[in-house]
């Protein structure tokens, strides 16, 4: 297809401009804008001209222009949220008072504002690792239901929701630390193999599992946190091995990178970044998720 220049003229069928461009004997026309669409578009600069006067717009070296309405949505924020804990207040002190978090359990108004807090809380803070129904994820755990590393009750669950688990930020952080058995050169890997064989006859209730050459390996290196029967120790964090409930999976080839590896899942100390009135919340609402003690 060729280009051609020619003279701007009229289009002898649709009596319109030309723009004076020719393809082939096709001529471009210069057809105008519809007038509406041409005030709407002149209406649409007049206004983001009074939008810059009037509204924050500019950025500057030292911040922004702040105009001449000296809106702010920081300020609005700020104000909602100061505007909240004055009609919360009440509630918050008594909140704060209480002795313990069973007697906000038994108290219908603190119950109603502890779940209704902990639930937006848990929303913002603890649905990106937990899951929106806190069913969890491999390598986080599912909050539904009664396992928990380090206990369930409220006051357990609150700790845990304080200090976090493994973090370098809180010295009273829960910091059990399995150790990478095959890794570390503390089993063989026909030891591992044998535990891994072991630990899921275990879970699945076996009753042959004592016979197996990983009953006498787990004897002697892991009963000390697990138990005896595998059923796990609050006091140090480690899970049960008898009830085929797994954080980071339960199938064999799981299960042997747990062993010989080892596992270091980590907790943020959410007391350094909520209000205590915040983790009380948390912990009510997810000690009502139907897990826990």
């Amino acid at each position: 297809m060729s280009q051609q220049s020619s003279q701007r003229g009229f289009d002898d069928v649709t009596k319109t401009e030309t723009t004076g461009h020719e393809w082939d004997g096709i001529r471009e026309l210069d057809t105008p804008l519809p007038r509406w669409w041409l005030w709407i578009f002149y209406a649409c600069i007049v206004w983001s001209i009074g939008y810059w006067i009037a509204m924050p717009a500019w950025p500057t070296l030292n911040g922004y222009t702040k105009g001449i309405l000296g809106y702010s949505s920081r300020a609005s924020v700020a104000e909602d949220v100061n505007e909240a804990r004055a009609a919360q207040s009440g509630l918050r002190e008594k909140f704060l008072a209480a002795s313990s978090l069973s007697e906000i359990r038994n108290d219908a108004n603190l119950l109603e504002f502890a779940l209704a807090g902990g639930r937006s809380a848990y929303s913002v803070n603890c649905a990106t690792c937990h899951g929106s129904g806190a069913a969890g994820a491999v390598g986080y755990p599912n909050l539904n239901d009664d396992e928990w590393l380090w206990g369930g009750t409220l006051e357990q669950i609150a700790f845990t929701i304080r200090h976090g688990a493994r973090n370098d930020l809180d010295e009273q952080a829960h910091n059990s630390q399995m150790p990478a058995f095959l890794k570390d050169g503390l089993l063989t890997r026909v030891q591992v193999n044998n535990v891994a064989d072991y630990v899921l006859a275990l879970s699945r209730r076996d009753g042959s599992a004592g016979s197996l050459p990983g009953a006498v390996v787990f004897r002697e290196n892991c009963v000390v946190c697990h138990g005896d029967n595998g059923q796990g120790l609050i006091e140090q964090g480690s899970p049960a091995l008898n009830n085929d409930i797994w954080l980071y999976g339960g199938d064999r080839d799981a299960i042997l990178r747990t062993i010989s590896e080892s596992r270091r899942g980590v907790m943020p100390a959410w007391g350094r970044i909520l209000d205590e009135v915040t983790v009380k919340q948390l912990a009510v609402y997810i000690h009502s998720l139907g897990g826990g003690k």
